[in-house]
């Protein structure tokens, strides 16, 4: 099963029988994938079902046991890590930083960060003080910092791992719109790994659908809900029961 590019260019990601094993549990097991260039992909499924581990192995952070993954073409390394944005469900910030600090230790290390695109998000994720230690944030001000760490730059390949989680409704909605007004339509490909399906499904180009490391469907968003007339989140619920 694939996304297969539409658009007649090489798929910005691809995967070859992409298998991950922690001792003797499979996180990935035989994953064939190919995403196109400039679209939106939501990962979806059930908690262990192999979404963080693909999305650490396009990142580099883990490296396969059997196949192998593509970036633009090449196996993850410094090259692709230049070019792949990643917001880790765990949180990675350092508590003793302002805001404004951590905004600036972090956009020296890329170059293709955009200052002009931090003061847009600053704007759309709100309430979040420049001057306040990140350790006095709330969580939901945290998971907006984080999206805004990712979301600056102009990096190819965005890769959100569950940013909804456990966020207040009102703060979801913020994040959700910083994501679609900074996105580079036809540019960027952002991958969102979410449980937060109803709230998230109307931004998908494309899903799929992970369970227990293996790939169990892939498909056009719109066509999807057409062809089975309910909503994603109605989907999941059934071929997850």
């Amino acid at each position: 099963m694939s996304i297969l590019a539409t658009s007649g260019r090489p798929p910005l990601v691809k995967t070859e029988s992409l298998s991950k094993s922690y001792f003797l549990a499979k996180a990935l097991d035989n994953v064939n994938i190919e995403i196109e260039k400039g679209i939106i992909v939501g990962l979806l499924g059930p908690n262990g079902s192999g979404k963080s581990t693909f999305l650490k192995c396009l990142m580099g952070l883990v490296r396969p046991t059997a196949g192998r993954v593509l970036v633009e073409g090449r196996e993850p390394d410094v090259v692709t890590k230049a070019k792949v944005a990643y917001l880790p469900e765990v949180d990675h910030l350092y508590p003793w930083m302002s805001v404004a600090e951590t905004i600036k230790f972090v956009g020296a290390f890329y170059r293709d960060w955009q200052p002009e695109r931090v003061q847009r998000l600053l704007e759309l994720i709100n309430n979040v003080d420049p001057r306040v230690q990140v350790g006095r944030l709330s969580r939901g001000q945290r998971a907006r910092l984080k999206l805004l760490l990712a979301m600056a730059r102009s990096a190819p390949l965005v890769l959100l791992d569950e940013p909804l989680s456990g966020i207040d409704p009102p703060s979801r909605a913020r994040i959700l719109k910083a994501i679609v007004s900074e996105y580079e339509a036809g540019e960027q490909t952002i991958i969102l790994s979410t449980h937060e399906v109803a709230e998230s499904e109307s931004i998908f180009d494309k899903v799929i659908f992970l369970h227990k490391g293996r790939v169990k469907m892939v498909a056009d968003a719109e066509e999807l809900r057409q062809s089975r007339g309910t909503s994603i989140q109605a989907m999941l619920e059934e071929e997850y029961a």
